[in-house]
């Protein structure tokens, strides 16, 4: 089913996602279009809107806590030496159009905007491709533009003094279950050790799920995964680990993740193979 407002993304005629662009939210959550549910080829959702533990966690999207002081990731600020801290700052990301809509994809125009005014001009790409009789990938990329004539900065808790916090980007709000899911890399094991760093892909592995994160470009592949096992299921891709980024007046950019959504728990030898056939042109 598409409306005007949802877009139901298919892999071989089944729903795997569902993509809402006009959610009606308060400002606190920082209001953006989302993906959710996003299920498995068997139907097992892998992702949670709005949970208890963080009511601004929507299912898959963008969130960036701190473009230049505004809020687009939801709930409250984190404010150097006084810590998170409740702030009338938040903005939104506003559906503008669908350039490409198609069931296994499309290509979306937003605007970010705070205060009345528009900070980053968007163009999202995301694209649902199947791999095999039990797995899919979702193809996500985001290119972001200032559309100003002054720089602009991107920040996170951690370059406002949280250590550990720089979440931020492309963000994966997992189903919670009874028992925290498994966490692994390459070359790593357990969130401790993966969260924070950079590898070629990391995997979360629930009870009968697993999802696999890849970076697809060069620039992506170098920003750390931040990683939550222990207090909630998540896993982004850090725009701003240690220091701002900026964005100069009329430059872009562009982030790419892809994910292996499969049913059934993935060894780190069965998750390699998959999202190397997921990120392989």
């Amino acid at each position: 089913m598409t409306s005007a407002d949802t877009t139901v993304l298919r892999v071989a005629g089944r729903p795997v996602a569902r993509y809402v662009t006009r959610p009606e939210l308060s400002a606190r959550l920082s209001p953006r279009p989302y993906l959710h549910p996003v299920t498995t080829l068997s139907g097992v959702s892998v992702t949670e809107l709005s949970p208890a533990d963080h009511p601004h966690h929507l299912g898959v999207g963008v969130a960036v806590p701190d473009v230049e002081g505004h809020n687009f990731w939801g709930g409250r600020t984190f404010v150097r030496d006084q810590g998170p801290t409740e702030l009338a700052n938040h903005g939104a990301q506003r559906h503008v159009a669908f350039q490409l809509r198609d069931p296994d994809g499309f290509v979306e125009e937003l605007r970010w905007v705070a205060g009345g005014t528009e900070v980053l001009r968007e163009r999202r790409t995301v694209a649902a491709t199947a791999l095999t009789d039990t797995a899919w990938a979702l193809d996500f990329t985001f290119a972001l533009t200032n559309p100003t004539a002054t720089p602009l900065t991107i920040g996170s808790p951690a370059t406002n003094g949280r250590p550990g916090a720089a979440y931020g980007g492309f963000f994966w709000r997992a189903r919670k279950e009874a028992t925290a899911p498994d966490v692994f890399t390459p070359g790593a094991e357990g969130e401790a050790a993966v969260h924070g760093r950079a590898a070629d892909w990391l995997a979360l592995a629930g009870s009968s799920w697993t999802l696999v994160f890849a970076g697809a470009t060069d620039a992506t592949r170098r920003d750390p995964w931040f990683v939550r096992t222990a207090e909630y299921p998540g896993v982004g891709s850090s725009l701003a680990h240690d220091a701002r980024l900026p964005v100069a007046p009329g430059d872009t950019l562009v982030r790419r993740v892809v994910t292996v959504v499969a049913d059934g728990r993935l060894d780190r030898g069965e998750a390699a193979a998959l999202i190397r056939k997921a990120v392989t042109p």
